[in-house]
């Protein structure tokens, strides 16, 4: 990586040293409205395809619960010119992996393959983009894996869905932001090819996507790869993205339930957040703040909750109910979730977390800390975008949700500005008014 990192300082007032990236992305849109995005690397002979739609689990419409994930599925089990299962033979047999998955405000398809397997995983993706195979067969056989998939990961599992599934509910009243994007039975199974059809027609346009690839090519032969194999995909209206917009609150909210395999109780906390979209530098705080509060045996709630009053277990905090802190739309939240010994008492580990909030608010960050924290969040970024693959996903998210993918590259030097005063306000905006908290009940599993 040292030929494409450098130490810049950043502009905070203790002129922390932190690295950024520079990594090269070209940038252009077929005729057809697919955004592409190429950040081309000869240093391994591997490279990553991804393609970002731009349709999540907010974009379910009611009565269709589960429907963005049960689509990732579909998209699985061929395609216009590919029999069921053949995508998964193509990308294996070149040596490669694949998956895909279901956010929030995106689903994201993709490859890691050698790099003399490009065109192969650039013919499948454009394939399945003219038309998967939608038939009552396929659609019924996802519908029973999805379903499995609830029983193994929600249903019986302890802390099933714990907090990401329980907590936006607790915090909003809309249908997009509430409801349960695992989706509940009834729902799935009454799902039809129509509204499969529907679905794909509406959002899987080439408009609505970004083709993203990262690793072992130059751009002129991206390019043209790309152009052979996309460019005659037809076009389509991209739809329009509601907004999702909801009022803050304005007195805290709590809800608790049982879980009967948790043998330990457990709760979350979220607070609402500026819009990570058009607010990105009021934003920024907050994903640091998360850092100071939680990450690391030195950082506020660890080292008071865990290490001194052994009031939690472990506590955690971060951006996004799925820890997404770049690749979300607004609303969204700052989260804590925390695990508790037995007998532990959620009011008074609440009560302890408003105690810290509110003297970071009064005495400010410790000398070192925010050095330490921007260290760590550095780090992090740099571990994320070093494998070809995770640059794909990250370049091609940003690309879809904020237009420009160079912007990925930016990260490093826009956090190192953030202030200790903006972290100090985003700590004071942290009260218990505006606090939407759901807490788990063990049912006695042992």
């Amino acid at each position: 990586m040292a030929d494409r990192v450098a130490l810049v300082p950043a502009l905070s007032a203790r002129r922390v040293r932190i690295p950024t990236t520079s990594f090269p992305v070209e940038q252009f849109t077929l005729a057809n409205g697919l955004r592409v995005v190429l950040a081309p690397d000869r240093s391994a002979p591997v490279v990553a395809v991804a393609v970002i739609y731009d349709v999540g689990i907010r974009s379910e419409p009611a009565g269709r619960t589960g429907f963005a994930h049960l689509f990732e599925h579909l998209m699985f089990q061929g395609s216009e010119n590919l029999e069921k299962l053949a995508h998964f033979r193509y990308v294996q047999g070149s040596g490669g992996t694949f998956n895909g998955s279901t956010h929030l405000d995106y689903t994201d398809y993709y490859q890691f393959l050698p790099s003399n397997a490009l065109e192969r995983a650039l013919f499948l993706e454009a394939d399945r983009m003219r038309r998967p195979k939608i038939t009552e067969e396929n659609l019924r056989n996802q519908i029973d894996v999805v379903s499995e998939e609830i029983r193994v990961n929600v249903l019986n599992r302890p802390y099933g869905g714990f907090p990401w599934l329980r907590l936006p509910p607790v915090m909003f009243d809309t249908f997009p932001n509430a409801h349960d994007g695992y989706g509940s039975f009834v729902d799935l199974n009454a799902a039809t090819v129509a509204d499969a059809e529907d679905f794909f027609t509406t959002y899987y346009a080439a408009s609505n996507a970004t083709l993203a690839l990262a690793g072992d090519f130059t751009v002129e032969q991206a390019t043209e790869l790309v152009r052979r194999h996309f460019a005659d995909v037809p076009a389509r209206p991209r739809p329009v993205r509601p907004s999702f917009a909801e009022p803050d609150l304005a007195a805290e909210r709590r809800d608790s339930y049982v879980d009967e395999r948790a043998p330990l109780p457990a709760f979350a906390s979220a607070w609402r957040v500026p819009d990570p979209i058009t607010d990105f530098d009021a934003y920024l705080p907050y994903v640091v703040l998360a850092e100071v509060l939680t990450d690391g045996d030195s950082s506020r709630l660890v080292e008071r909750l865990v290490l001194k009053d052994r009031a939690v277990t472990g506590i955690g905090g971060y951006l996004g109910f799925m820890g997404e802190p770049f690749e979300v739309r607004d609303p969204t939240a700052l989260v804590l979730s925390a695990h508790l010994p037995p007998g532990g008492a959620v009011d008074d580990v609440l009560r302890t977390v408003d105690e810290e909030l509110d003297r970071l608010a009064g005495d400010g960050l410790a000398p070192g800390e925010l050095d330490r924290t921007k260290a760590r969040i550095a780090t992090q970024l740099l571990r994320d975008l070093d494998p070809v693959l995770g640059r794909a996903l990250r370049m091609g998210t940003i690309a879809q949700q904020r237009g420009d993918a160079a912007l990925t590259n930016e990260l490093p030097r826009l956090l190192g500005e953030v202030t200790e005063e903006s972290i100090v306000s985003a700590a004071a905006a942290l009260r218990p008014a505006r606090r939407a908290t759901v807490e788990v009940v063990p049912g006695g599993a042992k």
